[in-house]
Protein backbone atom coordinates (compact mmCIF):
# COMPACT_ATOMS: atom_id res chain seq x y z
CA UNK A 1 0.00 0.00 0.00
CA UNK A 2 2.81 2.44 1.17
CA UNK A 3 4.45 1.94 -2.63
CA UNK A 4 0.87 2.58 -4.69
CA UNK A 5 0.86 5.79 -2.24
CA UNK A 6 4.19 6.58 -3.46
CA UNK A 7 3.39 6.30 -7.15
CA UNK A 8 0.19 8.11 -6.64
CA UNK A 9 2.24 10.86 -5.31
CA UNK A 10 4.52 11.13 -7.58
CA UNK A 11 2.12 11.12 -10.38
CA UNK A 12 0.66 13.96 -8.53
CA UNK A 13 3.92 15.87 -8.66
CA UNK A 14 4.68 15.11 -12.33
CA UNK A 15 1.27 16.10 -13.41
CA UNK A 16 1.99 19.49 -11.27
CA UNK A 17 5.16 19.95 -12.89
CA UNK A 18 3.87 19.06 -16.41
CA UNK A 19 1.04 21.65 -15.57
CA UNK A 20 3.48 24.84 -14.48
CA UNK A 21 5.99 23.94 -17.16
CA UNK A 22 2.59 24.21 -19.59
CA UNK A 23 1.36 27.82 -18.16
CA UNK A 24 5.25 29.06 -18.25
CA UNK A 25 5.28 28.14 -21.58
CA UNK A 26 1.90 29.96 -22.52
CA UNK A 27 3.25 32.92 -20.32
CA UNK A 28 6.35 32.82 -22.85
CA UNK A 29 4.56 32.57 -25.83
CA UNK A 30 2.28 34.75 -24.80
CA UNK A 31 4.86 37.61 -23.76
CA UNK A 32 6.81 36.65 -27.24
CA UNK A 33 3.56 37.17 -29.32
CA UNK A 34 3.29 40.75 -27.46
CA UNK A 35 7.23 41.77 -28.21
CA UNK A 36 6.67 40.29 -31.56
CA UNK A 37 3.85 41.10 -33.12
CA UNK A 38 3.82 44.98 -32.04
CA UNK A 39 4.08 47.25 -34.56
CA UNK A 40 7.68 47.74 -35.30
CA UNK A 41 7.34 51.43 -35.34
CA UNK A 42 10.48 53.23 -37.18
CA UNK A 43 12.69 54.62 -35.06
CA UNK A 44 13.21 58.20 -34.76
CA UNK A 45 16.82 59.51 -35.01
CA UNK A 46 16.69 62.84 -33.51
CA UNK A 47 19.46 65.96 -34.42
CA UNK A 48 22.64 65.67 -33.43
CA UNK A 49 22.59 61.77 -31.62
CA UNK A 50 25.44 59.82 -31.09
CA UNK A 51 24.84 55.74 -31.73
CA UNK A 52 25.09 53.50 -28.78
CA UNK A 53 27.54 50.29 -29.58
CA UNK A 54 27.33 47.91 -26.99
CA UNK A 55 28.65 44.56 -28.38
CA UNK A 56 28.78 42.63 -24.85
CA UNK A 57 27.24 39.88 -25.87
CA UNK A 58 28.07 36.21 -28.30
CA UNK A 59 27.72 38.19 -31.93
CA UNK A 60 25.74 35.56 -34.56
CA UNK A 61 26.71 35.82 -38.10
CA UNK A 62 23.01 36.81 -38.51
CA UNK A 63 20.57 38.91 -36.61
CA UNK A 64 17.92 36.33 -35.16
CA UNK A 65 14.61 37.78 -35.90
CA UNK A 66 12.88 35.43 -33.25
CA UNK A 67 11.31 37.68 -31.44
CA UNK A 68 11.91 35.07 -28.33
CA UNK A 69 15.30 35.68 -28.45
CA UNK A 70 15.10 38.87 -27.64
CA UNK A 71 12.78 37.84 -24.83
CA UNK A 72 13.94 39.43 -21.29
CA UNK A 73 11.52 39.30 -17.91
CA UNK A 74 13.17 42.37 -16.50
CA UNK A 75 11.45 44.00 -19.65
CA UNK A 76 8.74 44.11 -22.26
CA UNK A 77 11.40 46.76 -24.51
CA UNK A 78 13.61 43.79 -25.49
CA UNK A 79 15.91 44.89 -28.38
CA UNK A 80 17.31 42.57 -31.17
CA UNK A 81 20.78 41.26 -30.67
CA UNK A 82 22.05 42.16 -33.79
CA UNK A 83 23.68 39.72 -35.74
CA UNK A 84 27.76 40.94 -37.50
CA UNK A 85 26.09 41.53 -41.07
CA UNK A 86 23.55 44.25 -39.17
CA UNK A 87 26.23 45.68 -36.73
CA UNK A 88 28.42 46.15 -39.61
CA UNK A 89 25.32 47.77 -41.94
CA UNK A 90 24.24 50.08 -39.22
CA UNK A 91 27.90 51.71 -38.80
CA UNK A 92 27.63 52.04 -42.31
CA UNK A 93 24.35 53.57 -42.45
CA UNK A 94 25.53 55.89 -39.76
CA UNK A 95 28.31 57.16 -41.42
CA UNK A 96 25.58 58.53 -44.10
CA UNK A 97 23.18 59.54 -41.29
CA UNK A 98 23.23 63.81 -40.84
CA UNK A 99 21.77 63.20 -37.67
CA UNK A 100 24.46 60.63 -36.12
CA UNK A 101 26.76 62.86 -34.72
CA UNK A 102 29.53 59.71 -33.69
CA UNK A 103 29.53 56.90 -31.76
CA UNK A 104 30.18 56.16 -28.18
CA UNK A 105 31.09 52.63 -27.76
CA UNK A 106 30.63 51.17 -24.38
CA UNK A 107 33.51 48.63 -23.15
CA UNK A 108 33.12 45.56 -21.25
CA UNK A 109 33.88 42.18 -22.05
CA UNK A 110 33.42 40.41 -25.26
CA UNK A 111 33.09 36.87 -25.66
CA UNK A 112 33.39 37.13 -29.32
CA UNK A 113 35.82 35.13 -31.45
CA UNK A 114 38.95 37.80 -33.09
CA UNK A 115 37.53 37.92 -36.61
CA UNK A 116 34.60 39.06 -35.62
CA UNK A 117 36.15 41.57 -33.63
CA UNK A 118 38.29 42.45 -36.21
CA UNK A 119 35.39 42.91 -38.88
CA UNK A 120 33.90 45.33 -36.73
CA UNK A 121 36.98 47.15 -35.75
CA UNK A 122 37.96 47.72 -39.64
CA UNK A 123 34.29 49.12 -40.12
CA UNK A 124 34.55 51.57 -36.95
CA UNK A 125 37.88 52.98 -38.75
CA UNK A 126 36.02 53.35 -41.76
CA UNK A 127 33.32 55.08 -39.99
CA UNK A 128 36.07 57.29 -38.64
CA UNK A 129 36.89 58.59 -42.25
CA UNK A 130 32.95 60.60 -42.49
CA UNK A 131 34.81 63.07 -39.71
CA UNK A 132 32.78 61.85 -36.93
CA UNK A 133 33.92 61.03 -33.53
CA UNK A 134 34.15 57.82 -31.74
CA UNK A 135 34.43 57.60 -28.09
CA UNK A 136 35.34 54.44 -25.92
CA UNK A 137 34.32 54.28 -22.07
CA UNK A 138 34.19 51.47 -20.00
CA UNK A 139 34.68 50.44 -16.15
CA UNK A 140 36.17 46.60 -16.62
CA UNK A 141 37.76 46.60 -19.96
CA UNK A 142 38.89 43.32 -21.37
CA UNK A 143 41.87 42.87 -24.24
CA UNK A 144 39.15 41.96 -26.39
CA UNK A 145 37.20 45.21 -25.77
CA UNK A 146 39.83 46.89 -25.92
CA UNK A 147 41.40 45.74 -29.18
CA UNK A 148 38.39 46.79 -30.87
CA UNK A 149 38.27 50.29 -28.45
CA UNK A 150 41.76 51.16 -29.72
CA UNK A 151 40.08 51.97 -33.29
CA UNK A 152 38.66 55.11 -31.64
CA UNK A 153 39.43 58.54 -31.19
CA UNK A 154 39.46 58.68 -27.57
CA UNK A 155 39.42 55.62 -25.00
CA UNK A 156 38.44 56.44 -21.26
CA UNK A 157 38.71 54.02 -18.19
CA UNK A 158 36.80 54.51 -15.18
CA UNK A 159 39.13 55.71 -12.34
CA UNK A 160 38.27 52.91 -9.95
CA UNK A 161 37.96 50.48 -12.98
CA UNK A 162 40.56 47.92 -15.19
CA UNK A 163 42.25 47.89 -17.96
CA UNK A 164 43.36 44.02 -18.86
CA UNK A 165 46.21 43.67 -21.38
CA UNK A 166 47.91 40.72 -20.48
CA UNK A 167 49.04 38.46 -23.83
CA UNK A 168 47.45 35.80 -25.50
CA UNK A 169 46.84 32.29 -23.98
CA UNK A 170 44.59 29.40 -24.93
CA UNK A 171 42.96 26.62 -22.85
CA UNK A 172 41.68 23.04 -24.20
CA UNK A 173 39.47 21.13 -21.82
CA UNK A 174 40.84 17.40 -21.61
CA UNK A 175 38.40 14.63 -20.29
CA UNK A 176 40.87 11.67 -20.66
CA UNK A 177 41.20 11.38 -16.86
CA UNK A 178 36.91 11.83 -16.34
CA UNK A 179 36.72 8.57 -18.27
CA UNK A 180 39.40 6.71 -16.97
CA UNK A 181 37.46 7.26 -13.49
CA UNK A 182 33.93 6.31 -15.64
CA UNK A 183 36.12 3.05 -16.76
CA UNK A 184 35.16 4.47 -20.55
CA UNK A 185 37.67 4.33 -22.97
CA UNK A 186 37.67 6.21 -26.06
CA UNK A 187 38.89 4.31 -29.17
CA UNK A 188 40.04 6.66 -31.57
CA UNK A 189 41.12 6.28 -35.10
CA UNK A 190 43.12 9.84 -36.86
CA UNK A 191 45.08 10.88 -39.97
CA UNK A 192 47.29 13.86 -39.40
CA UNK A 193 49.96 14.24 -36.41
CA UNK A 194 48.35 17.91 -35.56
CA UNK A 195 44.62 16.64 -35.53
CA UNK A 196 44.36 17.30 -32.20
CA UNK A 197 40.59 16.91 -32.07
CA UNK A 198 40.87 13.65 -30.19
CA UNK A 199 43.40 14.43 -27.76
CA UNK A 200 40.63 15.36 -25.19
CA UNK A 201 39.89 12.18 -25.08
CA UNK A 202 43.59 10.46 -25.10
CA UNK A 203 45.33 12.93 -23.10
CA UNK A 204 45.30 14.85 -19.96
CA UNK A 205 47.43 17.37 -21.75
CA UNK A 206 48.75 18.98 -25.18
CA UNK A 207 51.14 16.31 -27.40
CA UNK A 208 54.23 18.12 -28.62
CA UNK A 209 52.44 19.04 -32.39
CA UNK A 210 49.39 20.39 -30.81
CA UNK A 211 51.32 22.90 -28.69
CA UNK A 212 53.71 23.83 -31.29
CA UNK A 213 50.88 24.71 -33.82
CA UNK A 214 48.81 26.77 -30.84
CA UNK A 215 51.65 28.28 -29.56
CA UNK A 216 52.37 29.53 -33.72
CA UNK A 217 48.77 30.67 -34.08
CA UNK A 218 49.42 32.27 -30.66
CA UNK A 219 51.79 34.18 -31.60
CA UNK A 220 50.34 35.27 -35.39
CA UNK A 221 47.20 36.53 -33.81
CA UNK A 222 49.64 37.95 -30.63
CA UNK A 223 51.98 40.11 -33.51
CA UNK A 224 48.67 41.11 -35.43
CA UNK A 225 47.16 42.68 -31.84
CA UNK A 226 50.37 44.61 -30.65
CA UNK A 227 50.44 45.74 -34.37
CA UNK A 228 46.92 47.34 -35.15
CA UNK A 229 47.17 48.45 -31.20
CA UNK A 230 50.15 50.45 -31.40
CA UNK A 231 49.35 51.89 -34.83
CA UNK A 232 46.20 53.12 -33.79
CA UNK A 233 47.64 54.50 -30.33
CA UNK A 234 50.61 56.00 -32.15
CA UNK A 235 53.25 53.73 -30.84
CA UNK A 236 56.17 51.53 -31.47
CA UNK A 237 55.34 47.70 -31.36
CA UNK A 238 58.20 47.31 -28.99
CA UNK A 239 57.16 49.50 -26.64
CA UNK A 240 53.35 48.56 -26.68
CA UNK A 241 54.96 44.40 -26.83
CA UNK A 242 56.85 45.42 -23.18
CA UNK A 243 54.09 47.16 -21.63
CA UNK A 244 51.60 43.66 -22.05
CA UNK A 245 54.51 41.04 -21.77
CA UNK A 246 55.06 42.69 -18.42
CA UNK A 247 51.29 43.49 -17.40
CA UNK A 248 52.42 47.06 -17.03
CA UNK A 249 48.73 48.05 -16.48
CA UNK A 250 47.72 46.98 -12.82
CA UNK A 251 46.23 50.54 -12.02
CA UNK A 252 43.71 52.01 -14.18
CA UNK A 253 46.67 55.38 -13.88
CA UNK A 254 49.17 53.36 -15.75
CA UNK A 255 46.30 53.25 -18.58
CA UNK A 256 47.07 56.84 -19.07
CA UNK A 257 50.76 56.64 -18.24
CA UNK A 258 51.52 54.66 -20.32
CA UNK A 259 49.09 56.49 -23.00
CA UNK A 260 46.46 53.60 -23.68
CA UNK A 261 43.96 55.57 -22.48
CA UNK A 262 43.51 59.36 -22.42
CA UNK A 263 41.58 59.82 -19.35
CA UNK A 264 40.21 58.56 -16.07
CA UNK A 265 36.27 60.02 -16.10
CA UNK A 266 32.85 58.91 -14.33
CA UNK A 267 30.15 58.30 -16.79
CA UNK A 268 28.52 61.48 -15.83
CA UNK A 269 31.84 63.41 -16.79
CA UNK A 270 31.94 60.81 -20.20
CA UNK A 271 27.99 62.30 -20.76
CA UNK A 272 29.43 66.25 -20.60
CA UNK A 273 32.18 65.19 -23.16
CA UNK A 274 30.04 63.84 -25.83
CA UNK A 275 27.51 66.36 -24.87
CA UNK A 276 30.01 69.05 -25.99
CA UNK A 277 30.80 67.11 -29.34
CA UNK A 278 27.35 67.02 -30.39
CA UNK A 279 26.47 70.82 -29.28
CA UNK A 280 24.20 70.02 -26.72
CA UNK A 281 24.54 72.71 -23.52
CA UNK A 282 23.83 69.93 -20.83
CA UNK A 283 24.59 66.64 -20.47
CA UNK A 284 20.98 65.82 -19.91
CA UNK A 285 19.93 66.73 -23.67
CA UNK A 286 22.18 64.34 -24.44
CA UNK A 287 20.52 61.82 -27.47
CA UNK A 288 21.53 58.24 -27.42
CA UNK A 289 20.11 55.83 -29.86
CA UNK A 290 20.56 51.92 -29.29
CA UNK A 291 21.99 49.96 -32.24
CA UNK A 292 18.87 47.73 -31.91
CA UNK A 293 16.92 50.79 -32.29
CA UNK A 294 18.91 52.42 -34.67
CA UNK A 295 18.55 49.41 -36.93
CA UNK A 296 14.53 49.93 -37.35
CA UNK A 297 15.65 53.82 -38.99
CA UNK A 298 15.05 54.22 -42.45
CA UNK A 299 18.72 53.87 -44.34
CA UNK A 300 19.30 54.98 -48.12
CA UNK A 301 16.40 53.52 -50.02
CA UNK A 302 17.67 50.46 -52.38
CA UNK A 303 16.30 49.67 -55.71
CA UNK A 304 14.82 47.14 -56.76
CA UNK A 305 17.67 44.59 -58.09
CA UNK A 306 16.45 41.66 -60.10
CA UNK A 307 19.70 40.27 -60.58
CA UNK A 308 21.19 38.69 -56.98
CA UNK A 309 24.17 37.51 -55.14
CA UNK A 310 23.19 35.02 -52.64
CA UNK A 311 24.94 34.70 -49.27
CA UNK A 312 24.75 31.10 -47.40
CA UNK A 313 25.38 31.61 -43.79
CA UNK A 314 27.44 28.49 -42.56
CA UNK A 315 27.95 28.63 -38.77
CA UNK A 316 28.26 26.30 -36.25
CA UNK A 317 28.56 22.25 -36.48
CA UNK A 318 28.54 20.42 -39.80
CA UNK A 319 25.83 17.53 -38.85
CA UNK A 320 24.03 15.03 -40.69
CA UNK A 321 20.48 15.66 -41.35
CA UNK A 322 18.53 18.63 -41.11
CA UNK A 323 20.05 20.29 -38.07
CA UNK A 324 18.86 22.98 -36.08
CA UNK A 325 19.19 27.02 -36.56
CA UNK A 326 22.59 27.26 -35.12
CA UNK A 327 24.39 24.28 -37.14
CA UNK A 328 25.57 23.38 -40.04
CA UNK A 329 22.40 20.50 -41.00
CA UNK A 330 23.25 18.69 -44.62
CA UNK A 331 19.85 18.22 -45.53
CA UNK A 332 19.09 21.75 -45.11
CA UNK A 333 21.94 23.16 -46.56
CA UNK A 334 21.80 20.67 -49.67
CA UNK A 335 18.21 22.22 -50.35
CA UNK A 336 18.90 25.55 -49.95
CA UNK A 337 22.20 25.21 -52.29
CA UNK A 338 19.67 23.65 -55.13
CA UNK A 339 17.54 26.41 -54.27
CA UNK A 340 20.35 28.79 -54.99
CA UNK A 341 21.14 26.63 -58.16
CA UNK A 342 17.63 27.04 -59.61
CA UNK A 343 17.28 30.46 -59.18
CA UNK A 344 18.55 32.22 -62.81
CA UNK A 345 18.48 35.68 -61.18
CA UNK A 346 21.02 34.58 -58.96
CA UNK A 347 24.28 35.38 -60.63
CA UNK A 348 27.07 34.88 -57.60
CA UNK A 349 27.18 32.99 -54.64
CA UNK A 350 29.60 34.12 -51.24
CA UNK A 351 29.44 31.26 -48.63
CA UNK A 352 30.38 32.94 -45.27
CA UNK A 353 31.64 30.23 -43.35
CA UNK A 354 31.93 30.02 -39.43
CA UNK A 355 32.62 26.74 -38.65
CA UNK A 356 35.01 24.30 -36.92
CA UNK A 357 33.63 21.55 -38.80
CA UNK A 358 31.90 18.10 -37.91
CA UNK A 359 30.22 15.17 -40.09
CA UNK A 360 33.04 14.21 -42.82
CA UNK A 361 29.75 12.65 -44.98
CA UNK A 362 27.57 16.12 -44.56
CA UNK A 363 30.91 18.17 -45.83
CA UNK A 364 30.84 15.86 -48.46
CA UNK A 365 27.31 16.51 -49.56
CA UNK A 366 27.15 20.07 -49.29
CA UNK A 367 31.00 19.79 -51.46
CA UNK A 368 28.93 18.61 -53.90
CA UNK A 369 26.24 20.87 -54.33
CA UNK A 370 28.76 24.14 -53.97
CA UNK A 371 30.81 22.03 -57.27
CA UNK A 372 26.99 21.95 -59.34
CA UNK A 373 26.50 25.29 -58.49
CA UNK A 374 30.19 26.22 -60.30
CA UNK A 375 29.51 23.65 -62.86
CA UNK A 376 26.66 26.34 -63.36
CA UNK A 377 29.05 29.08 -64.26
CA UNK A 378 28.22 30.83 -60.86
CA UNK A 379 31.41 32.07 -59.59
CA UNK A 380 31.50 31.29 -55.68
CA UNK A 381 33.45 32.84 -53.02
CA UNK A 382 33.94 31.91 -49.56
CA UNK A 383 34.55 34.11 -47.04
CA UNK A 384 36.02 32.84 -43.58
CA UNK A 385 34.58 34.02 -39.89
CA UNK A 386 36.24 33.43 -36.92
CA UNK A 387 36.71 30.07 -37.63
CA UNK A 388 36.92 28.24 -41.01
CA UNK A 389 38.58 25.13 -39.81
CA UNK A 390 38.69 20.97 -41.03
CA UNK A 391 35.13 20.16 -42.20
CA UNK A 392 34.78 23.98 -42.25
CA UNK A 393 37.99 24.28 -44.95
CA UNK A 394 36.27 21.28 -46.85
CA UNK A 395 33.45 23.11 -47.66
CA UNK A 396 35.60 26.54 -48.76
CA UNK A 397 37.94 24.09 -50.73
CA UNK A 398 36.16 24.77 -54.18
CA UNK A 399 35.52 28.39 -54.01
CA UNK A 400 36.86 30.32 -56.94
CA UNK A 401 38.51 32.70 -54.20
CA UNK A 402 38.83 32.11 -50.32
CA UNK A 403 39.05 35.73 -48.39
CA UNK A 404 40.12 35.22 -44.77
CA UNK A 405 40.51 37.66 -41.71
CA UNK A 406 44.29 38.06 -40.80
CA UNK A 407 43.39 35.99 -37.23
CA UNK A 408 40.38 33.41 -38.47
CA UNK A 409 41.40 29.75 -37.86
CA UNK A 410 41.88 27.90 -40.91
CA UNK A 411 43.21 24.59 -42.23
CA UNK A 412 43.00 21.63 -39.85
CA UNK A 413 43.23 19.47 -42.76
CA UNK A 414 43.04 15.67 -41.09
CA UNK A 415 40.02 13.58 -40.07
CA UNK A 416 39.17 11.21 -37.22
CA UNK A 417 36.98 8.78 -35.69
CA UNK A 418 36.16 7.71 -32.31
CA UNK A 419 33.85 4.76 -30.77
CA UNK A 420 33.98 4.91 -26.90
CA UNK A 421 33.95 1.06 -24.93
CA UNK A 422 32.03 1.78 -22.22
CA UNK A 423 31.69 -2.03 -21.25
CA UNK A 424 33.37 -1.35 -17.57
CA UNK A 425 31.03 1.75 -16.93
CA UNK A 426 28.12 -0.41 -17.70
CA UNK A 427 29.55 -3.37 -15.24
CA UNK A 428 31.45 -1.81 -12.61
CA UNK A 429 29.96 1.18 -12.68
CA UNK A 430 26.20 0.68 -12.98
CA UNK A 431 25.94 -3.28 -12.30
CA UNK A 432 24.96 -3.36 -16.30
CA UNK A 433 25.84 -6.71 -18.18
CA UNK A 434 25.35 -7.96 -21.76
CA UNK A 435 25.33 -11.35 -23.26
CA UNK A 436 25.11 -11.28 -27.42
CA UNK A 437 24.25 -13.82 -29.54
CA UNK A 438 26.30 -13.48 -33.02
CA UNK A 439 25.22 -14.79 -36.22
CA UNK A 440 28.42 -13.07 -38.60
CA UNK A 441 31.63 -12.25 -37.54
CA UNK A 442 31.23 -8.50 -37.48
CA UNK A 443 27.44 -8.58 -36.83
CA UNK A 444 28.01 -6.76 -34.10
CA UNK A 445 30.74 -4.39 -35.12
CA UNK A 446 30.29 -1.36 -33.57
CA UNK A 447 29.27 -2.03 -30.04
CA UNK A 448 30.18 0.28 -27.43
CA UNK A 449 29.93 -2.17 -24.34
CA UNK A 450 33.05 -4.01 -25.10
CA UNK A 451 36.70 -3.19 -26.86
CA UNK A 452 37.22 -3.35 -30.51
CA UNK A 453 39.28 -6.41 -32.10
CA UNK A 454 42.39 -5.40 -34.14
CA UNK A 455 40.54 -6.41 -37.16
CA UNK A 456 38.11 -3.52 -36.19
CA UNK A 457 40.75 -1.24 -35.32
CA UNK A 458 42.79 -1.77 -38.42
CA UNK A 459 38.84 -1.59 -40.38
CA UNK A 460 37.96 2.05 -38.69
CA UNK A 461 41.69 3.39 -39.40
CA UNK A 462 41.56 2.57 -42.63
CA UNK A 463 38.25 4.30 -43.30
CA UNK A 464 39.86 7.45 -41.59
CA UNK A 465 42.60 7.14 -43.38
CA UNK A 466 40.61 7.13 -47.15
CA UNK A 467 38.67 10.12 -46.10
CA UNK A 468 42.08 11.93 -45.50
CA UNK A 469 43.22 10.68 -48.71
CA UNK A 470 39.88 12.16 -50.57
CA UNK A 471 39.91 15.09 -48.32
CA UNK A 472 43.62 15.97 -49.38
CA UNK A 473 42.50 15.28 -53.05
CA UNK A 474 39.29 18.01 -52.70
CA UNK A 475 42.11 20.50 -51.35
CA UNK A 476 44.20 19.95 -54.35
CA UNK A 477 41.80 19.65 -56.78
CA UNK A 478 40.18 23.15 -55.82
CA UNK A 479 43.10 25.11 -54.83
CA UNK A 480 45.48 23.48 -57.87
CA UNK A 481 48.02 22.09 -55.34
CA UNK A 482 49.58 18.53 -55.62
CA UNK A 483 48.11 15.98 -52.76
CA UNK A 484 51.43 15.83 -51.94
CA UNK A 485 51.38 19.88 -51.13
CA UNK A 486 48.26 19.49 -49.65
CA UNK A 487 49.49 17.16 -46.91
CA UNK A 488 52.91 18.99 -46.34
CA UNK A 489 50.53 21.90 -44.92
CA UNK A 490 47.75 19.90 -43.72
CA UNK A 491 48.33 16.85 -41.49
CA UNK A 492 45.53 18.37 -39.23
CA UNK A 493 47.54 21.54 -38.81
CA UNK A 494 45.34 25.11 -38.10
CA UNK A 495 46.88 28.31 -39.61
CA UNK A 496 46.00 31.75 -38.99
CA UNK A 497 44.47 34.07 -42.03
CA UNK A 498 48.40 35.77 -42.65
CA UNK A 499 49.66 31.72 -42.41
CA UNK A 500 47.23 30.55 -44.78
CA UNK A 501 47.52 33.52 -47.38
CA UNK A 502 51.46 32.73 -47.20
CA UNK A 503 51.21 28.62 -47.74
CA UNK A 504 48.06 29.09 -50.43
CA UNK A 505 45.17 28.09 -48.39
CA UNK A 506 43.56 31.56 -48.77
CA UNK A 507 43.64 33.59 -51.64
CA UNK A 508 42.74 37.39 -49.85
CA UNK A 509 42.35 38.91 -46.52
CA UNK A 510 39.68 40.59 -45.61
CA UNK A 511 35.74 40.69 -44.47
CA UNK A 512 32.63 39.30 -46.35
CA UNK A 513 32.54 42.90 -48.04
CA UNK A 514 35.27 42.15 -49.55
CA UNK A 515 33.94 38.83 -51.10
CA UNK A 516 31.36 40.14 -51.87
CA UNK A 517 32.84 42.66 -54.09
CA UNK A 518 34.65 39.81 -55.70
CA UNK A 519 31.73 37.92 -56.82
CA UNK A 520 30.12 41.21 -57.51
CA UNK A 521 33.48 41.62 -60.31
CA UNK A 522 33.74 37.66 -61.20
CA UNK A 523 30.03 37.96 -62.46
CA UNK A 524 29.98 40.92 -63.84
CA UNK A 525 27.12 42.51 -61.92
CA UNK A 526 27.15 46.35 -61.66
CA UNK A 527 23.55 47.06 -59.58
CA UNK A 528 22.52 43.88 -57.56
CA UNK A 529 20.90 42.65 -54.07
CA UNK A 530 22.18 40.50 -52.00
CA UNK A 531 19.68 37.55 -50.65
CA UNK A 532 20.47 35.19 -47.55
CA UNK A 533 20.41 31.04 -47.11
CA UNK A 534 18.98 29.39 -46.02
CA UNK A 535 15.65 31.17 -44.79
CA UNK A 536 15.43 31.47 -41.41
CA UNK A 537 12.33 29.34 -39.94
CA UNK A 538 9.08 31.21 -38.51
CA UNK A 539 10.04 31.71 -34.50
CA UNK A 540 6.44 29.84 -33.51
CA UNK A 541 7.11 26.79 -35.76
CA UNK A 542 10.84 26.41 -34.51
CA UNK A 543 9.66 26.91 -30.92
CA UNK A 544 6.70 23.93 -31.04
CA UNK A 545 8.99 21.17 -33.43
CA UNK A 546 11.62 21.80 -30.34
CA UNK A 547 9.08 21.64 -27.61
CA UNK A 548 10.68 22.25 -24.36
CA UNK A 549 14.28 22.19 -25.59
CA UNK A 550 13.77 25.94 -27.02
CA UNK A 551 12.41 26.94 -23.57
CA UNK A 552 15.06 25.36 -21.77
CA UNK A 553 17.68 27.09 -24.30
CA UNK A 554 16.46 30.31 -23.69
CA UNK A 555 15.96 29.94 -20.00
CA UNK A 556 20.22 29.09 -19.79
CA UNK A 557 20.85 31.97 -22.29
CA UNK A 558 19.44 34.05 -20.00
CA UNK A 559 20.92 32.64 -17.10
CA UNK A 560 24.47 32.16 -18.06
CA UNK A 561 24.81 35.26 -20.75
CA UNK A 562 28.25 35.04 -22.73
CA UNK A 563 28.81 31.74 -20.48
CA UNK A 564 26.11 29.67 -22.61
CA UNK A 565 28.29 28.29 -25.49
CA UNK A 566 30.30 26.25 -22.88
CA UNK A 567 27.12 25.01 -21.71
CA UNK A 568 26.37 23.66 -25.34
CA UNK A 569 29.85 22.33 -25.18
CA UNK A 570 29.10 20.06 -21.64
CA UNK A 571 25.64 19.18 -23.40
CA UNK A 572 27.96 18.18 -26.47
CA UNK A 573 29.93 15.44 -24.35
CA UNK A 574 26.62 13.26 -23.74
CA UNK A 575 27.25 12.72 -27.75
CA UNK A 576 30.77 12.04 -28.07
CA UNK A 577 31.21 12.21 -31.69
CA UNK A 578 30.41 9.03 -33.55
CA UNK A 579 31.40 8.23 -37.53
CA UNK A 580 34.28 9.87 -39.50
CA UNK A 581 34.62 13.16 -38.25
CA UNK A 582 36.36 16.57 -39.90
CA UNK A 583 36.65 18.60 -36.59
CA UNK A 584 39.44 21.56 -35.75
CA UNK A 585 41.05 21.40 -31.88
CA UNK A 586 38.21 20.84 -29.58
CA UNK A 587 36.83 23.59 -27.12
CA UNK A 588 39.85 25.96 -27.27
CA UNK A 589 39.54 29.36 -25.84
CA UNK A 590 41.28 31.97 -26.70
CA UNK A 591 42.14 35.04 -24.16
Amino acid sequence: MGNFFRLVFASLIGSLLSFVFAILLFFIIAIGMVSGLKDPKVAEVKANSVLHLDLGYPIAERTNKDFFSNFDFSSLDGEAKLGLKDIIKNIQKAANDDNIKGIYLELGTMPNGLATIESIRNELIRFKESGKFIVAYGEVVTQKAYYLASAADEVYLNPVGYLELKGFSAQLTFFKNMLDRLEITAQVFYAGQFKSATEPFRYDHMSEPNRKQVTEYLTDVYGQFITNIAASRKMQYNELDSIVYNLAIRQPEDAVKYKLVDELIYFDQLQAKLAEKTGKDKAEDLEFISLGKYDNSPGKKIDFKSDKIAVLYAEGNIVDGDGEEDNIGSARFRRALQDIREDDDIKALVIRVNSGGGSALASEIMLREINLIKDKGIPVIVSMGDVAASGGYYIACYADTIVAQPNTITGSIGVFGLLPDMGGFFNNKLGVTFDTVKIGKFSDFGDITRPLTAEEFSILQTGVDTIYLKFKRRVAEGRGMTVEYVDSVGQGRIWTGVQALDNGLVDVLGGIDIAINIAKDKAGLENYRTVDYPKQKDPFAKLFDSGGDEVEARFMKMQLGQYYPMWLKMKELKNIPSGVQMRMPYMMEVY
